[in-house]
Order: structure tokens, then C-alpha cells, then sequence
């Protein structure tokens, strides 16, 4: 295949939308450089990118088919190991014969551990430096094979910023140790801008995402006590595969999926978000300025922990998915600080793309 133009592969990982979502604004800064974008990912991740980016080839990767059934994280992910690793060296051997098709010059991974070549750079985008395990020794293993995962990449890209005080991943990606010999911190990414002026149109918006069957479970939930109470919701279901919109009630409105534009109108518009604590929920959060109820999926230690975190700073309220309360969770945001758009930079990775697209 004849090119013209730099050729980069950029495959976020398909758990839930976030790193799809994050991916946006690379995607889109990359397209600017005159660099030309291939797509690759799998499931839901690939509907999104091909909606969000209909001119660009995008190639599907064998799926890590991961499912949060219960609440034991450790077991899982334990029962699902073998595939996950049988994935992991299929999504290598498919990311080869990638490099081979669109004789690519670059290659960026939003946490596939798989996506990499030895021919080309290799970069791994992820907030992920250290894991949080509930057992000592697990832990310790865990960040061990981690760290072997990470060195497999040329260079390890952390979307925030590198203070551990402020930041928003706290300690998943600042710790003492060092992880991989070139880690570089990008700021934020989110595709979305806040409005100029606040014009509500909903009282609540709810943005569901994340590994079934948990995004059903909490879907069922929200939807039940939505329709309880008095305020005007919209409910984005977080499914790509069908476009559908309904109104379940006269105040109650939902919608599969939406595209970045659409997402941010809603989000603009709304007073309150409820989401998971999914990392890249949390940087949509701090750009817009929203005051938000988060719901860490159960077992996901990650999510566990940074609902926890901006909890005990006073950021965001946090509540079990299997004790909600939501019309509770919600009016007790005011007594919450929310984070300040301000303290974050969304464009701070641009000199550092740049400059890795100009050495390809």
C-alpha cells in the first residue's frame, strides 16, 4: 500500500467507552499534523470510533471479552486469565500483520497490552502505573507483571498531570517507583469544552458505561429510581450497536449512545452528572466543571479507589451500586466541591505528539 503521509495506529482498549472517548482528542490533533489514522479496537470501542470517525479505516482486534460478574475483582479476573493472555498474544500477532498492511510508522495503545511491534515505535497510553489489589502479596505480583507488560512499549504516555497533589489518578500513576525508563505526563484528555453559559435543560444526566452484565445492572437501577423522582433526567445508555431514543417517562429521556458533540451539549446541560468513577468520566468531569455522583463498578479495584479518593477530598459523593439512593446522592452535591476546569490544561500533550510524529 502506497502513502503519502505518516501513518499512526491508534486502538483504545474496549472497556466500556472511556478509552475510546479519551482517544478523541489524539485522533484529532493527529489528523491536524497531516498524519494519517488507522483505527483499530474491537466490540463497542470499534462502533464509537467508526461513528466518531466514518473516514478513517478502522480494523477490528480479537476481543479480551471481559466480564465483571461479581463483585471479587481477584476472582474475575482470575477465571478469566487464560483468555485474557490468549487475547493479549493474538491482539500481537494481528497488530503485525497491521504494521504490514498500512506500512505503519507509529503505533499508540490506550492500554492494549498487545498492540505493539518491535519494527515500529510503540506507545502505551494509560493512567494504570500501579495496580490496587485488596491482598498484600497479590499486589505485589500483580504490579510485577505489570511492570514487564509496561517495558514491552517504547514509551508510556500518563494523561494527567505529574504533581501527585491535585492530580486525578492519585496514586495509580504516581508512585515512588520506577515503572519504565521514558514515562511522560500529557495532562487530561477529554473531548469535551464547557459552555460559555449555563443554560440547564436537564436536571440529572446519567452516563452509563463499562463491562456488562454491571452496565445493565446499574442501568436497571438509575432507570428505576429516575422514574420515581421529580427531576427531568436523560439516561445515555452507553450502547453502540443500535441507535435508539426514547422517553420512558414525560421527565425521563434515554438514549443509547452519543456521539462527542452530542455528549458534551447533554453534559452542558445538565446540572448534575451521575457515572461510574471511571478514570476517563473523572477527566470529562474536571474540563467541564461538573458536580457529579459517582458509582465505582463492583470488583474494579480502580474505580473503588478513586470514588473513595475524591470522596474523602470532598470533590464528588460516592455510592455502592448495590445501595443506591439516588435522589439522597444527588442533593448532597452542593456540600461537595467538584473539581475547578482551571487546574487543568487539555491541550498540555500536544508539543509531546508533536514532537514523536516529527522522529517517526
Amino acid at each position: 500500500m502506497s502513502k503519502s503521509k505518516k501513518r499512526v495506529l491508534l486502538a483504545p482498549l474496549n472497556w466500556g467507552l472511556g478509552h475510546v472517548t479519551r482517544s478523541v482528542p489524539l485522533i484529532q490533533a493527529l489528523e491536524r499534523s497531516g498524519v494519517e489514522v488507522v483505527l483499530a479496537s474491537d466490540g463497542d470501542a470499534l462502533h464509537l470510533l467508526r461513528a466518531e470517525f466514518p473516514h478513517l479505516a478502522a480494523e477490528a482486534l480479537p476481543s479480551y471479552k471481559i466480564r465483571y460478574a461479581g463483585a471479587n475483582m481477584v476472582r474475575n479476573i482470575a477465571v478469566q486469565l487464560p483468555r485474557i493472555l490468549y487475547a493479549v498474544r493474538a491482539e500481537y500477532s494481528a497488530t503485525a500483520q497491521l504494521v504490514r498492511k498500512y506500512q505503519l510508522d507509529g503505533i499508540i495503545s490506550d492500554n492494549r497490552y498487545g498492540c505493539f511491534s518491535t519494527d515500529v515505535p510503540s506507545v502505551l497510553l494509560t493512567h494504570q502505573l500501579y495496580l490496587k489489589v485488596p491482598t498484600p502479596g497479590l499486589e505485589w505480583m500483580a504490579n510485577g507483571v505489570l511492570r514487564l507488560a509496561l517495558r514491552k512499549f517504547d514509551q508510556i504516555w500518563v494523561p494527567d498531570i505529574a504533581e501527585k497533589n491535585g492530580s486525578l489518578s492519585g496514586e495509580l500513576s504516581h508512585g515512588e517507583k520506577t515503572v519504565h525508563r521514558a514515562v511522560s505526563y500529557i495532562g487530561p484528555l477529554s473531548r469535551m469544552q464547557p459552555a460559555r453559559e449555563e443554560d440547564f435543560s436537564y436536571d440529572v444526566a446519567i452516563v452509563l458505561s463499562g463491562p456488562e452484565p454491571q452496565r445493565t445492572v446499574l442501568e436497571q437501577k438509575l432507570l428505576e429510581q429516575a422514574l420515581e423522582m421529580p427531576y427531568n433526567c436523560i439516561l445515555v445508555q452507553g450502547k453502540t450497536a443500535e441507535k435508539q431514543h426514547y422517553f420512558a417517562a414525560d421527565h425521563v429521556e434515554v438514549v443509547s449512545f452519543l456521539t462527542a458533540g452530542d455528549l458534551q451539549e447533554v453534559l452542558n446541560a445538565s446540572r448534575y452528572v451521575v457515572c461510574r468513577s471511571g478514570y476517563s468520566s473523572l477527566m470529562d468531569l474536571a474540563v467541564l466543571g461538573k458536580k457529579a455522583l459517582l458509582i465505582p463498578t463492583p470488583g474494579q479495584t480502580e474505580q473503588e479507589y478513586l470514588a473513595r479518593h475524591f470522596a474523602e477530598e470532598n470533590i464528588f459523593p460516592c455510592q455502592q451500586q448495590d445501595r443506591i439512593q439516588l435522589e439522597a446522592g444527588l442533593k448532597l452535591l452542593e456540600s461537595y466541591n467538584g473539581l475547578v476546569p482551571e487546574h487543568f490544561s487539555t491541550n498540555a500533550f500536544e508539543p509531546l505528539l508533536e514532537n514523536w510524529v516529527a522522529q517517526l
